[in-house]
């Protein structure tokens, strides 16, 4: 083999070389998961595997998910496995939060309120902090709560809401913190409340005093489709700044920490607030929550119909109505 033909077999031998890693380099790139508003990564995101969870497994991991309300000696037990002293909340009454209330499905958690009247049902009547005083009765629901915390972050999940009047529900809590991503009605029975059917509901809330869970800033609005119709990605990028929120990948409302404060002080000077008072306390880690709620504010389905209405034919006895859920994940800043 002649010198030019050596040349010419060294130089193809590096194309070929600098193709396969730029082909792997490009497989990378491509296969990575990233916001559903940011497929080119400008916010330089790095997935939290510790918090996130595709749900593709054969079942829950439970170092990652508290499931509330599983089962011991035929009753449902309700002890925080990282905070055994704690009291934890049974759910808001009449439903009442069970740990059989899930399944793995087709790489989908789908999380089940169920009727259930023949349910051991706690005897407990709480004064809640919102809402009246009601026995628990006849629905149970499910709560999955995160064991693992983070702070700042974008937050997204993909999710349909249950076609029920109960709340499907993403939201957190902190230390004197709630943050609740969103709580929505996917199909309200009562007439005079169907625009919850499209309305977004999220808020910021302050545990301390004077607010004792108060929102400090709070927005409902309509989103422009009946929620529970199909499958939306919701998304939340959250850090010392503000809050952006985005729906299918596209920003639909953004508040400033600042504006925060503002909207406190103007929507609470009952309160008398202090001067120099913060309300943007979305400031600390936060733990994730999924739930199904019966908010009485709104409806409380009084029977299996009630329950069912919206379900399709071939579902409509079975007493459960599903929030379906196919991926949480959370990204931070490297």
């Amino acid at each position: 083999m002649n010198s030019i033909a050596k040349t010419l077999l060294l130089i193809s031998f590096i194309l070929v070389l600098t193709s396969c890693k730029t082909s792997k380099k490009t497989a990378t790139i491509i296969n990575q998961v990233l916001p559903f508003s940011d497929q080119e990564n400008e916010g330089k995101w790095v997935l939290n595997t510790e918090v996130s969870d595709e749900f593709d497994a054969h079942k829950i991991d439970e170092n990652r998910w508290y499931i509330v309300g599983k089962f011991k000696d035929g009753k449902p037990f309700y002890k925080h496995p990282d905070l055994p002293n704690k009291k934890v909340w049974k759910g808001r009454a009449p439903s009442q939060f069970s740990g059989r209330n899930y399944r793995l499905e087709n790489g989908k958690l789908k999380l089940e309120a169920r009727w259930e009247p023949e349910f051991p049902f706690s005897h407990e009547i709480r004064k809640p902090v919102f809402g009246e005083a009601l026995p628990y009765e006849n629905i149970t629901t499910p709560c999955f709560i995160g064991r693992k915390f983070f702070k700042y972050g974008y937050i997204e999940i993909k999710s349909k809401a249950a076609d029920a009047p109960v709340t499907s529900g993403f939201w957190s809590m902190g230390e004197r913190l709630e943050f609740d991503f969103f709580e929505t009605y996917g199909g309200t029975i009562n007439p005079n409340k169907k625009h919850l059917d499209n309305q977004l509901w999220w808020s910021i809330r302050d545990w301390d005093k004077p607010m004792t869970g108060k929102p400090a800033y709070t927005e409902k609005k309509d989103v422009g489709f009946r929620i529970a119709d199909d499958w939306h990605i919701w998304g939340i990028e959250w850090d010392a700044k503000g809050v952006k929120y985005y729906i299918d990948g596209k920003l639909f409302s953004q508040v400033t920490a600042n504006e925060v404060t503002a909207w406190a002080k103007e929507n609470r000077k009952n309160l008398n607030l202090p001067k120099n008072y913060n309300g943007y306390v979305a400031t600390r880690p936060i733990s994730i929550w999924l739930d199904m709620e019966i908010f009485p504010w709104h409806d409380i389905p009084k029977s299996k119909e009630e329950l069912e209405m919206h379900s399709p034919e071939n579902k409509k006895h079975d007493g459960v109505v599903d929030f379906e859920i196919e991926y949480v994940r959370v990204w931070q800043k490297q």
